[in-house]
């Protein structure tokens, strides 16, 4: 599993991280406080469905919320919602660099 060495790598680069698998849960943390960024990751075309769902529930409560799916190239094309797409050809350099790129570790 990728998510607790993207998770790592992420705080080593100076960003503070909560991460969870639940959609559910991701939507409480989200409610209970503001985030700079908020990363969904997206397993394979079966799982866009719950991820635009919860990025349209992210954005209602706050329709200015920069979110970013963690995906492959093909879900990728398949789908609108996020602000950015970071790649899962997992390269950690090019994944915070990503990251980076949408939110500068000054405003981390």
């Amino acid at each position: 599993m990728l998510r607790p060495l993207r998770d790592q790598i992420l705080r080593r680069s100076g960003y503070e991280v909560d991460s969870t698998l639940s959609h559910a849960e991701g939507l409480v943390m989200f409610k209970n406080r503001p985030y700079n960024l908020v990363l969904i990751d997206v397993e394979g075309e079966s799982g866009i469905h719950d991820a635009e769902n919860l990025c349209s529930e992210i954005r209602t409560h706050h329709p200015g919320q920069l979110v970013a799916f963690v995906c492959n190239w093909r879900v990728a094309v398949l789908t609108d919602c996020p602000d950015e797409v970071l790649r899962t050809e997992f390269d950690p350099q090019a994944f915070v660099d990503g990251v980076h790129a949408i939110v500068p570790p000054s405003q981390a």
